[in-house]
């Protein structure tokens, strides 16, 4: 094998993760529930693995819960290419699909070989929509859309008829069969009968969660045109997970580490972000912890109890960050803002005038702590820039 081998396969996944970035620029027919704008692709995706993690219950036995959430994780991934098509408008579904395969075929070729094949697999498995975890992703996927505009509260006539429409006679109908127990919850609300009272809580924690999407975090997208919000952000470090999944060490569970990076960022509906170049002083951290764990015990609250204590244990067991799949997490945390920071000269660097050692102090020993070989491929790449600064 070549010397340059690991770099060279680093550097495949670091240009995939790079080009997934551009599905925050992706925007999206619906709105976010606060009716401020339109949503993108890639916090729709978050979005819609939340949900699917509300409705495990609604599954199936044979349908895999962990795959279904990297299903989502990866479905619209092809829009970077391809573009989302809203449901109520009338498009050539021959020409779509010709477009999102050439559009698959070049991102996930960005991939090593191996590991472009297999999430190639996986999404190609969520298209298809024949086995029962696929038809469970894709239902989730067809309700999220009439979901969040009977979460945004009274609607434009306009949007009650196309809601309506994809519940009856669109792509939401086939959900009917695939998974009723959505359907029928939907169809409910939309009319404004009685609901189940678990999925009451469910979708009403899903709603909240949606405030997650105006969060504005320090940090810029790839392009620099503007800040990250904690959505997408959340979305896109589940994906930086399962692409560096290689990097995990012994005793790591990346299907855990998914659910911990899907839900570590939700208490800042409630506590907002906290650069970590700007709470640096003891009593800032406290504070932040403070309220953190204070928006925990709110939101998680609201959840049926079973699942109060299950997201609950996976955003504790995150915070803790002692065992191997939190330290993991917590790492690949830390890589995407450095890139990123990277990508727009500096960004939130230049914010907080950091140097290069306070870098390897505030960042540097917690990627290094769960991804020992990832840390030099980053220092690597983010050195010249403090350096051509002095800022060392």
């Amino acid at each position: 094998m070549p010397r340059d081998a690991p770099h060279t396969r680093l550097d495949a996944q670091y240009a995939f993760l790079m080009e997934a970035d551009r599905l925050k620029t992706v925007e999206r027919a619906n709105r976010l529930m606060n009716r401020s704008r339109f949503e993108n692709s890639a916090e729709h995706s978050w979005h819609a693995c939340l949900l699917a993690l509300l409705c495990a219950p609604l599954a199936g036995p044979e349908a895999d819960l962990d795959r279904a959430l990297e299903m989502l994780m990866l479905h619209d991934i092809v829009e970077v290419d391809a573009g989302d098509h809203p449901i109520h408008i009338l498009f050539n579904p021959e020409e779509i699909s010709a477009r999102e395969r050439a559009a698959a075929d070049r991102i996930y070729g960005l991939l090593p070989e191996a590991l472009g094949r297999e999430l190639r697999a996986t999404y190609d498995e969520f298209e298809a929509m024949e086995t029962p975890t696929a038809r469970f992703a894709k239902s989730v996927d067809f309700l999220a859309p009439a979901l969040q505009c009977i979460g945004a509260g009274p609607r434009p006539a306009e949007e009650d008829e196309i809601v309506a429409g994809n519940l009856s006679r669109g792509r939401a109908r086939k959900t009917r069969e695939m998974l009723p127990a959505l359907h029928e919850f939907t169809a409910a609300a939309f009319e404004g009968r009685a609901t189940d009272p678990d999925m009451a809580a469910r979708f009403a924690f899903w709603c909240e969660a949606d405030r997650l999407k105006s969060v504005i975090r320090a940090t810029p997208i790839a392009d620099g045109s503007r800040r990250e919000n904690s959505g997408e952000h959340s979305w896109h470090i589940m994906l930086y997970a399962r692409v560096l999944a290689d990097h995990a060490g012994a005793g790591v569970d990346i299907a855990r580490v998914l659910r911990m990076l899907l839900l570590h960022d939700i208490v800042e509906v409630d506590a907002g972000d906290t650069p970590i170049h700007g709470a640096v002083t003891p009593e800032a951290l406290a504070a932040q912890e403070a309220a953190e764990c204070a928006a925990a015990d709110r939101l998680f609250g609201m959840l049926p109890g079973h699942q109060a204590r299950e997201f609950r244990t996976i955003w504790d067991e995150f915070e803790a960050a002692e065992t191997p799949t939190a330290v993991f997490a917590k790492s690949i945390d830390r890589v995407q803002p450095l890139l990123h920071n990277l990508s727009d000269d500096g960004g939130s660097w230049r914010t907080y005038d950091v140097k290069l050692s306070q870098l390897e102090t505030r960042i540097g020993t917690k990627i290094t702590r769960g991804c020992p070989d990832l840390w030099p491929y980053v220092r690597a790449k983010v050195t010249p820039w403090f350096v051509a600064r002095g800022a060392l």
